[in-house]
Protein backbone atom coordinates (compact mmCIF):
# COMPACT_ATOMS: atom_id res chain seq x y z
CA UNK A 1 0.00 0.00 0.00
CA UNK A 2 1.26 3.21 -0.59
CA UNK A 3 0.06 6.85 1.13
CA UNK A 4 1.26 10.71 0.24
CA UNK A 5 0.80 13.57 1.29
CA UNK A 6 2.53 16.39 -0.02
CA UNK A 7 2.20 20.24 0.96
CA UNK A 8 3.49 23.80 -0.06
CA UNK A 9 6.15 25.44 2.12
CA UNK A 10 6.76 29.07 1.92
CA UNK A 11 10.18 28.31 2.27
CA UNK A 12 13.35 27.04 0.43
CA UNK A 13 14.26 23.43 0.08
CA UNK A 14 16.90 24.39 2.46
CA UNK A 15 15.59 25.75 5.20
CA UNK A 16 12.77 22.75 5.09
CA UNK A 17 15.81 19.98 5.11
CA UNK A 18 17.27 21.87 7.59
CA UNK A 19 14.13 21.81 10.05
CA UNK A 20 14.39 17.54 9.73
CA UNK A 21 18.02 18.02 10.70
CA UNK A 22 17.12 19.70 14.14
CA UNK A 23 18.11 17.84 17.26
CA UNK A 24 14.48 17.88 18.40
CA UNK A 25 12.57 17.77 15.16
CA UNK A 26 11.39 14.39 15.71
CA UNK A 27 9.70 15.59 18.90
CA UNK A 28 8.19 18.59 17.39
CA UNK A 29 6.74 16.33 14.50
CA UNK A 30 5.11 13.36 16.94
CA UNK A 31 1.14 14.64 17.22
CA UNK A 32 0.20 15.40 20.85
CA UNK A 33 -2.33 12.53 21.09
CA UNK A 34 0.07 9.96 20.29
CA UNK A 35 1.34 7.87 23.17
CA UNK A 36 4.88 7.77 22.10
CA UNK A 37 7.99 7.17 24.15
CA UNK A 38 11.44 8.09 22.38
CA UNK A 39 14.34 5.95 23.58
CA UNK A 40 16.56 6.71 20.73
CA UNK A 41 16.90 9.69 18.17
CA UNK A 42 17.99 8.45 14.89
CA UNK A 43 20.81 11.37 13.25
CA UNK A 44 19.27 11.28 9.63
CA UNK A 45 22.73 12.69 8.77
CA UNK A 46 23.96 9.14 8.88
CA UNK A 47 23.45 6.19 7.01
CA UNK A 48 22.25 3.33 9.69
CA UNK A 49 21.13 5.31 12.04
CA UNK A 50 18.28 4.34 14.00
CA UNK A 51 15.74 5.32 16.00
CA UNK A 52 13.51 3.28 19.10
CA UNK A 53 10.47 4.26 19.60
CA UNK A 54 7.78 2.45 21.59
CA UNK A 55 3.63 3.69 21.26
CA UNK A 56 0.69 1.66 22.28
CA UNK A 57 -1.21 0.63 19.39
CA UNK A 58 -4.91 1.51 19.87
CA UNK A 59 -3.91 3.13 23.18
CA UNK A 60 -3.32 -0.40 24.31
CA UNK A 61 -0.86 -3.08 22.36
CA UNK A 62 2.93 -2.01 23.20
CA UNK A 63 5.36 -1.88 19.85
CA UNK A 64 8.63 -1.40 19.92
CA UNK A 65 9.70 0.66 16.40
CA UNK A 66 12.87 0.12 15.01
CA UNK A 67 13.90 2.47 11.75
CA UNK A 68 16.80 2.82 10.04
CA UNK A 69 18.29 5.66 7.76
CA UNK A 70 18.74 4.45 4.48
CA UNK A 71 19.50 6.92 2.59
CA UNK A 72 20.14 10.66 2.90
CA UNK A 73 20.32 13.32 -0.17
CA UNK A 74 20.06 17.26 1.10
CA UNK A 75 18.36 18.97 0.52
CA UNK A 76 16.19 16.89 -1.51
CA UNK A 77 15.46 13.97 -0.21
CA UNK A 78 15.84 11.42 3.09
CA UNK A 79 14.80 8.05 3.70
CA UNK A 80 14.07 5.68 6.13
CA UNK A 81 13.02 2.32 6.57
CA UNK A 82 11.50 0.04 9.35
CA UNK A 83 13.64 -2.68 10.51
CA UNK A 84 11.33 -4.10 13.09
CA UNK A 85 7.69 -2.62 14.34
CA UNK A 86 4.32 -2.86 13.87
CA UNK A 87 3.72 -3.11 10.30
CA UNK A 88 5.03 -5.88 7.92
CA UNK A 89 7.46 -3.44 5.57
CA UNK A 90 7.48 0.00 5.59
CA UNK A 91 9.94 2.50 4.02
CA UNK A 92 9.52 6.24 4.66
CA UNK A 93 11.11 8.92 1.69
CA UNK A 94 11.03 12.61 2.83
CA UNK A 95 11.29 14.63 -0.47
CA UNK A 96 11.82 18.32 -0.71
CA UNK A 97 11.43 19.78 -3.99
CA UNK A 98 11.92 23.49 -5.05
CA UNK A 99 8.37 25.40 -6.34
CA UNK A 100 7.88 28.77 -7.14
CA UNK A 101 10.58 30.52 -4.46
CA UNK A 102 9.33 27.67 -2.08
CA UNK A 103 9.32 24.30 -1.46
CA UNK A 104 6.92 21.04 -2.00
CA UNK A 105 6.88 18.63 1.07
CA UNK A 106 6.40 15.14 -0.05
CA UNK A 107 6.36 12.22 2.40
CA UNK A 108 6.06 8.84 0.12
CA UNK A 109 5.14 5.90 2.23
CA UNK A 110 5.73 2.74 1.18
CA UNK A 111 3.47 0.27 3.87
CA UNK A 112 2.15 -3.66 3.91
CA UNK A 113 -0.09 -3.72 7.19
CA UNK A 114 0.00 -6.16 10.14
CA UNK A 115 -2.38 -9.38 10.19
CA UNK A 116 -1.82 -10.25 6.89
CA UNK A 117 -5.48 -10.30 4.93
CA UNK A 118 -7.36 -8.58 7.73
CA UNK A 119 -4.85 -5.84 7.91
CA UNK A 120 -4.88 -5.05 4.44
CA UNK A 121 -9.10 -5.16 5.01
CA UNK A 122 -8.70 -2.26 7.56
CA UNK A 123 -5.85 0.10 6.32
CA UNK A 124 -8.37 2.05 4.20
CA UNK A 125 -10.30 2.77 7.76
CA UNK A 126 -8.29 2.62 9.95
CA UNK A 127 -4.29 2.72 8.77
CA UNK A 128 -4.67 5.63 6.14
CA UNK A 129 -6.76 8.13 7.83
CA UNK A 130 -4.64 7.78 10.83
CA UNK A 131 -1.73 8.57 8.45
CA UNK A 132 -3.57 11.55 6.95
CA UNK A 133 -4.38 13.33 10.66
CA UNK A 134 -0.84 12.81 11.28
CA UNK A 135 1.07 14.09 8.18
CA UNK A 136 -1.20 17.17 8.60
CA UNK A 137 -0.48 17.86 11.86
CA UNK A 138 3.54 16.94 10.83
CA UNK A 139 3.24 19.50 7.80
CA UNK A 140 1.94 22.12 9.54
CA UNK A 141 4.62 21.78 12.32
CA UNK A 142 6.95 22.09 9.28
CA UNK A 143 5.64 24.55 8.04
CA UNK A 144 5.02 27.11 10.93
CA UNK A 145 9.01 26.54 11.55
CA UNK A 146 9.90 26.88 8.06
CA UNK A 147 8.15 30.45 7.32
CA UNK A 148 8.71 32.50 10.70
Amino acid sequence: MQFIKESLINAEPERVFAFHELSDAMERLLPPWENVKIHQKADISKIGSQAIIEQKIFGLIPSRWIAEHTAYDPPRMFEDVQISGPFKNWRHRHIIQPHNGGAILRDEIEFEPPFWILGGLAAPFVILPKLEKMFEYRHGVTSEWCEE
